[in-house]
């Protein structure tokens, strides 16, 4: 069966908003646990624990989202010859949420504790968290040019790189800061998971940038 080109476009572009939707959500989560980050660093524990509730209940909303990408895209079946593309987008954006909840969790494990962190890392660890959210930040970006052509999709993707980058050289220093702390075992080992979830929430924004390249070929 032949379908008309209109019906085609219009499938396209049910496709990306939901897509869109799902990302809009993945990076209100990495907000929050830049703020919650934020709080971390000030010792404001209780606002570390309500942040954390927040980014629990913003983990399953993005969870919903990407159920609804899924059920969306059964729904439109082969009229829409990309939907695998976009599948693929939703799967490594989704990620990231789950890696903030993960770092969320282990400094809530921090401040609650009462383990002591020195005040140099703290600080690293938000300039950190300031990379890791431009990097998603410069994600949705991309996500929204894939309306208006490869060219400017695979501009904004390479700012996504750029960006990458940068957490990347922060992660490498921060982690070797840590190692060379003398800090308390269980402190140091949540520190470094922290920072391990943190570049792995950027490397998966750097491959869902590649995967928005991919997509805007269809678009």
């Amino acid at each position: 069966m032949v379908f008309p080109v209109e019906t085609e476009e219009r499938v396209k572009r049910r496709a990306l908003s939901i897509c869109q939707e799902h990302l809009r959500k993945v990076v209100e989560i990495t907000r929050k646990t830049h703020q919650l980050i934020d709080s971390f660093v000030k010792e404001e524990n209780n606002t570390v624990k309500q942040l954390y509730a927040e980014i629990r209940e913003a983990e399953e909303e993005v969870d919903i989202a990407r159920r609804t990408v899924a059920q969306e895209l059964a729904e439109i079946g082969a009229i829409l010859i990309s939907r695998e593309d976009f599948l693929r987008f939703t799967g490594l954006t989704n990620e990231i949420a789950d890696f903030c909840e993960g770092i969320a969790f282990r400094l809530l494990e921090l401040a609650e504790r009462g383990w002591k962190v020195p005040s140099d890392i703290k600080q690293s660890l938000l300039k950190l968290s300031e990379g890791v959210f431009e990097t998603i930040s410069k994600l949705r970006e991309t996500a929204l040019t894939l309306s208006y052509g490869l060219s400017k999709t695979s501009e904004k993707a390479r700012e996504v790189e750029v960006a990458e980058r940068t957490v990347d050289d922060l992660y490498r220093e921060l982690d070797v800061k840590i190692l060379n702390s003398h800090l308390e075992i269980p402190v140091l080992l949540l520190l470094r998971d922290v920072l391990q979830l943190m570049e792995d929430a950027a490397d998966k924004a750097e491959d869902a940038s590649g995967a928005a390249r991919i997509l805007a070929f269809a678009m």
